[in-house]
């Protein structure tokens, strides 16, 4: 069910009743998101990470590599 919820809202066809919405939500925090709120720089969702995780990327994030636009069309 929630699969078809979710097709139909990125195709277009159907937007998803509020108890849809949060039970999206809820179970997307679950898994790790985390809902940001308007605060002067935008609404979005970002994954939850530990410190320990997040040094992780930081260290890999400074490795090098292939360098590309970060920015998404």
């Amino acid at each position: 069910m929630t699969e078809l919820i979710i097709e139909q809202f990125e195709r277009s066809i159907e937007l998803p009743g509020p108890a849809a919405v949060t039970s999206l939500q809820s179970a997307l925090e679950d898994l790790g998101a985390v809902f940001i709120s308007e605060n002067g720089g935008g609404v979005g969702v970002r994954l939850k990470f530990s410190r320990t995780e997040t040094k992780r990327i930081s260290r890999l994030e400074g490795e090098g590599g292939i360098v590309a636009s970060d920015e998404v069309p």
